[in-house]
């Protein structure tokens, strides 16, 4: 029973096999991570040898049957008791047919190179570092297998002005003293549309961070992130006389009121 079980041969000289996957990193711009883009990738990937087609021998030299599998492919051997396990025929390679001369090419492997130009679709909102999975985009199958994938990890190049947290995008707004301790309504810019009012309460303390709904990165679901739009005071590097004056004016205002008395209180 276990003899017909394991060691039944079976012609495997048409056997369909799938293609290997191949990998590759491909780097895009920040504004095509958010709107998705197709590229082309120069792709090297195994193949059937091109002057032998796979077989191994040597162009115009005829096969002969596989002595040592006796044309099977593969042989049995034990692996204790009494069972045993097939296993591809070291002569042949699993081809059944073996020639007096092998390939010039590749040496009797049956096995080359091939390089190719694909068009792959980088879906929208694609993140750094992040892996896709393209089917039936990697080498070629053997005798009519399928091909196999490929797996494309998406570099994102930076953006000048806009960050990414997650599915919303970041923004540095600088802002002047006057416009948090008195309030402001200012212009700020998203990414591929109109700039929207941002408004900011007097009062408003250095570092805030403001949330513009539906101005960040495209979900899967085709729903979108937010804009997170943080303020942060820039010091000027030099005044002229009528601001210097306005500033000297104001430390006279609070000088009874300082800063830092809190930090000498004892707890």
């Amino acid at each position: 029973m276990f003899g017909d079980l394991f060691g039944r041969r079976q012609q495997t000289r048409s056997r369909a096999t799938k293609g290997a996957d191949v990998e590759s990193t491909a780097t895009i711009s920040f504004t095509d991570s958010l709107e998705g883009v197709t590229i082309s990738l120069r792709l090297s990937s195994e193949a059937a040898c091109s002057t032998c087609s796979g077989t191994g021998g040597k162009p115009g030299t005829k096969p002969h049957i596989c002595t040592e599998c006796e044309g099977a492919g593969y042989i049995t051997g034990s692996v204790g008791g009494a069972f045993s396990m097939n296993e591809t025929c070291p002569v042949c390679h699993g081809r059944q047919l073996v020639y007096d001369e092998s390939c010039p090419t590749c040496h009797g492997s049956g096995r080359g190179t091939s390089a190719r130009t694909i068009q792959a679709r980088i879906p929208a909102g694609v993140k750094d570092g992040q892996r896709i999975r393209l089917r039936g985009k990697g080498a070629p199958g053997e005798n009519g297998g399928p091909a196999g994938d490929l797996f494309v990890t998406v570099k994102v190049a930076g953006h000048r002005v806009f960050g990414r947290k997650d599915d919303n995008l970041t923004l540095d707004v600088p802002v002047g003293f006057d416009e948090l301790a008195l309030g402001a309504e200012i212009k700020v810019p998203t990414l591929g549309g109109v700039p929207v009012t941002l408004r900011i309460p007097a009062g408003t303390p250095n570092g805030r961070t403001f949330r513009v709904r539906g101005k960040g990165a495209r979900r899967a679901d085709g729903t979108t992130g937010d804009l997170l739009a943080t303020v942060e005071v820039q010091v000027p590097a030099s005044l002229d006389p009528a601001a210097r004056e306005a500033i000297e004016n104001y430390r006279a205002a609070v000088a009874g009121k300082p800063l830092r008395a809190g930090l000498f209180e004892e707890s």
